[in-house]
């Protein structure tokens, strides 16, 4: 009996043991697969906005387009992109270059290619617009493409340019969206599950006053000037005849140019990037609504993207055609087919140019003619 006793003992502090074991590789696993650079977002968004209207603000459609292009090589789609500018400059007739919009004076990039999609074009972008996208409150005619499909695991970049004030941005030079509308709309996005993180940026004059009234959770904000300060544009181009692309942005762009799908660059990387004697103003960014350290926080989080794939240990069997029997089936169905169809072919053109004939007689009033 004492021997039986041992055995089984032994026999429980193995299992004890292997249970163990299990539990931490699991652990250890999931640890591992969290802190990937990807962290498993498949869901992620990105809203794009220029509010500038007239040629003379061409560059706020390129920093635009220029992050449009970023978010798709980093590998969010366009299904995921709500892209919204003012104005068509690519098709502006003072644009001697039609069709296309360069960021930069070397024109080795068109920015304006075939696989742009535009959601909102001209007058449609305006405040309305731009709050019914954020918080889904559209009308009934509105197509799927022009909505932000997002939900609660939904990490969503919200990029704007154009000019603004102290806690305001135009738009089309024609009214204005407010701080405090923008952190209405984000609260209605939070008491909705549509986010589960937001960062924020903007490239405009007095930039960080557009957050000042943000209250929602898990947001983070990054603006290119400070309050009482400018925004300046970075080079003109001779060809263009405008400045073309601003300064935050450009050096945003720079930045994202070197960084890849799983790259582990954080969004402190990004932010100490900033230089204020490149940019001529005081960048500054608002992590007190944040809940994550931004040094752990990687901007593919935001820029990014992957691609939702789902393995199935289900076999799925298929239908096997290896008959001749069938094939020639088929080819007598066809045959048959053809032969009825050109018989009712026949009756119908017999009809119709017995019809046509009889219209030809009564229309002419001659009764002498004979078929």
């Amino acid at each position: 009996v004492s021997t039986q006793s041992t055995g089984s003992i032994k026999n429980m502090n193995n299992l004890l043991i292997f249970n163990s074991l299990l539990l931490f590789f699991f652990i250890l696993y999931a640890t591992a697969s969290t802190e990937t650079p990807t962290k498993k977002h498949t869901n992620n968004w990105a809203v794009i906005v220029s509010t500038s209207r007239f040629w003379f603000n061409y560059r706020h459609s390129a920093n635009a387009l220029g992050l449009y292009r970023t978010v798709k090589r980093l590998g969010i789609p366009d299904s995921n992109i709500i892209l919204m500018l003012a104005d068509d400059m690519a098709c502006n007739p003072r644009n001697v270059y039609p069709g296309i919009i360069f960021n930069n004076a070397n024109h080795k990039l068109n920015l304006y290619g075939d696989d742009i999609e535009v959601d909102y074009r001209g007058y449609e972008v305006n405040v309305q617009n731009f709050l019914r996208v954020l918080t889904n409150r559209h009308d009934p005619d509105i197509p799927r493409s022009k909505k932000l499909l997002s939900d609660s695991n939904s990490h969503i970049l919200i990029y704007m340019t154009g000019h603004g004030g102290d806690e305001f941005l135009k738009f089309q030079d024609n009214e204005e969206i407010s701080s405090q509308d923008i952190a209405d709309a984000f609260q209605q996005m939070y008491k909705k599950n549509r986010y589960k993180e937001i960062l924020f940026m903007i490239d405009t004059c007095q930039a960080t006053t557009l957050f000042k009234r943000f209250y929602s959770p898990h947001i983070l904000s990054v603006g290119s000037s400070s309050f009482g300060e400018n925004s300046y544009s970075h080079h003109s181009d001779s060809e263009v005849g405008v400045a073309i692309i601003d300064r935050f942005t450009y050096y945003t762009l720079e930045y994202m140019e070197r960084v890849t799908k799983d790259s582990k660059s954080t969004i402190l990387n990004l932010f100490n990037w900033y230089d204020r004697s490149k940019l001529g103003s005081q960048p500054g960014w608002d992590i007190h609504l944040y809940n994550r350290p931004i040094e752990e926080v990687y901007v593919t989080e935001f820029f990014g993207a992957v691609t939702r794939v789902e393995i199935s240990e289900n076999e799925y069997p298929l239908r096997r055609y290896n008959s001749s029997i069938e094939k020639n089936d088929s080819i007598e169905k066809d045959d048959s087919l053809i032969k009825n169809d050109s018989i009712e072919r026949n009756d119908s053109i017999e009809k119709n140019d017995s019809i046509g004939f009889d219209y030809f007689i009564g229309f002419f009033g001659s009764e002498s003619v004979q078929p």
